[in-house]
């Protein structure tokens, strides 16, 4: 078996050698991103240098592998290819290469580093509409690799075409582009008719896998429709447990040295059952070491429940040696370099212990409230709700179970949608005025209650910003009134915030603070605010604090265990 690191350095050096930086994994909670709850593509982290803004030092190629997490996909996990966490490796040109460069080293990776057959990959190009014409070049460039033209398919912007937001409402001044995806072929897999009389790439009988993405960000669009970008950009993704179910030619990715060690500690046997609480766990153990507590609200609400999903699959605790055996998996990544693996297990036991009275609470309830109650509010799934209905002799009525997730599946997807059609990076004037506060909120609380304090994550939205920090008690009034009095001492002092390029190691010998330091290329961006505060950070930032106005604290609590929250208003400056 192919293992899936090989793959993840294979193409880390394969894309090395032709110019690209490494840069290492964001974190799975995007920072200064109120727009979406989780990190769950490739790209995401990279969108403020595709749409314009300069990355550090000018590099205009880079290549990645970004942990993901998908939330709307919990319901779809348990079949061979579905999972919650995933990585994407991803490469980009910023204004350097296009098409031509890419097409021929996606397929020289795919073909002559994986050795995949060519005659069983497939590739799909946009095939146009009234206003953009049809992708004519990217099926040329395919044929000239030697891709059969039957192995060719053109679909529409429902399959073809990427934006942030969806083709019909893309905003004035919004960039997209058509893009190619790359499919591999499991011919041993006979195709359902039930999903239509031909069988071909997009189909969903399960005989082709998605392995790639390619994206050309080649518009804008204005007034007048689409116009040309002045710079053409590249974004390719390429979920890296789907490369290597195909590599192994086996389409189920849990069977893949992913998912292996996990399973065994499962007993060994590959069912929707253990496919469900592999995932679960797995995606629990990164969310954790990226710093998400259980809870009731936000990310903490996800991680809630995919720990108790996959305790009700069980019946049971969830046993603690499959937190190691995650972390073993990824021995060979700097993913848990930095992390406190004792409080991953312990998050776990604690989770536990307080599904017990949940699961028990669950249980009472039945025939009391709804099947999707049970589904919904304690984490029952459907196949066990309709064991236990059984065993009680009632009476499941699955059509009004099916409408009532369908219902919540659909709010889900459009909330959803609604976080992100604001754009992945807010940088208006007012969000860009409390990030900057965000580096003075952090130096304060370091002033006043201690070097411990570390940031935790931060959200802001036109209306306030709120920010996380590690401490172990309740901030005090007067504790609370010290930090914003120092906050509005250095606002009213307008000092200059600079912003230099340096490299990582040097700026953090210097004392500058960092969240997720792993994130951050080996040469940086590093805002100094006076000689008050001094961050490694992606921006944007006001060019002097006097342009902020004045901070004012509203509300201090707990956000974790050792973690507290404060949320600001500003009064900003007109």
């Amino acid at each position: 078996m192919v293992t899936a690191s090989e793959i993840r350095q294979k193409y880390l050096d394969f894309f090395k050698k032709r110019g690209h930086t490494v840069i290492p994994s964001a974190p799975l909670v995007p920072e200064n991103d109120p727009t979406t709850l989780f990190t769950g593509s490739g790209m995401q982290p990279m969108l403020p240098y595709l749409l314009g803004q300069p990355y550090p030092q000018g590099i205009t190629r880079i290549v990645d592998s970004q942990k993901c997490f998908r939330a709307q996909d919990i319901d779809e996990v348990g079949d061979n290819r579905h999972d919650t966490f995933f990585e994407m490796l991803g490469n980009w040109s910023l204004g350097d290469y296009f098409k031509d460069e890419q097409q021929a080293w996606i397929w020289e990776f795919f073909t002559k580093e994986l050795n995949l057959d060519p005659r069983k990959l497939y590739v799909s190009v946009f095939e146009g509409n009234d206003q953009v014409s049809r992708d004519v070049e990217a099926a040329n460039n395919w044929q000239k690799l030697g891709v059969s033209p039957d192995h060719i398919f053109y679909y529409g912007v429902a399959k073809n075409w990427w934006a942030r937001s969806s083709y019909a409402s893309m905003p004035i001044g919004e960039p997209g582009g058509p893009d190619s995806e790359i499919f591999y072929e499991f011919t041993e897999i006979e195709h359902d008719p039930k999903f239509g009389k031909a069988c071909h790439p997009n189909c969903d009988c399960g005989r082709f896998m998605e392995i790639g993405n390619n994206v050309f960000m080649t518009y804008q669009k204005t007034q007048n429709g689409f116009e040309p970008l002045a710079k053409k950009n590249i974004d390719f993704g390429g979920g890296l447990e789907r490369i290597t179910a195909a590599v192994n030619n086996d389409p189920d990715i849990f069977k893949t040295d992913l998912f292996s060690s996990i399973i065994e500690n499962l007993g060994g046997e590959i069912n929707p059952k253990t496919r469900i609480i592999a995932d679960h766990i797995k995606a629990s153990v990164f969310l954790i070491a990226d710093g998400i507590l259980p809870g009731n609200k936000a990310q903490g609400y996800f991680l809630r429940r995919l720990l108790r999903r996959a305790m009700v699959k069980m019946q049971d605790h969830l046993p603690l040696n499959i937190v190691d055996a995650v972390i073993k998996t990824y021995s060979q990544t700097s993913y848990f370099q930095d992390t406190n693996n004792d409080l991953i297990k312990q998050t776990v036991a604690d989770e536990n212990d307080k599904f017990d009275k949940t699961l028990y609470d669950g249980l009472k309830k039945l025939g009391e409230v709804s099947a999707f109650d049970l589904y919904q509010s304690y984490g029952f799934p459907l196949e066990i709700i309709e064991e236990l209905y059984q065993e009680k002799g009632l009476k499941l009525n699955k059509e009004e179970f099916t409408a009532a997730r369908a219902k919540h599946q659909e709010e889900s997807r459009t909330a959803s949608k609604g976080m992100f059609k604001g754009g992945l990076v807010d940088q208006s004037e007012i969000t860009t005025k409390y990030h900057t506060a965000t580096h003075l909120l952090h130096a304060s609380l370091r002033k006043i209650l201690g070097d411990h304090v570390q940031q935790k994550g931060s959200n802001i939205t036109a209306e306030r910003l709120r920010f996380d920090f590690s401490h172990s008690q309740k901030l005090s009034e007067n504790e609370i009134k010290k930090i914003q009095n120092l906050i509005n001492e250095k606002i009213d002092a307008n000092l200059p915030v600079v912003k230099k390029e340096m490299q990582k190691s040097q700026a953090l010998s210097e004392g500058a603070m960092a969240f997720f330091p792993e994130k951050y290329p080996e040469v940086t961006s590093v805002y100094s605010i006076g000689d008050f505060s001094k961050e490694l950070c992606g921006g944007p930032h006001v060019n002097s604090t006097g342009e902020i106005g004045h901070i004012m604290i509203t509300k201090e609590e707990s956000a974790g265990s050792g973690i507290r929250r404060i949320y600001a208003t500003a009064i900003f400056k007109k």
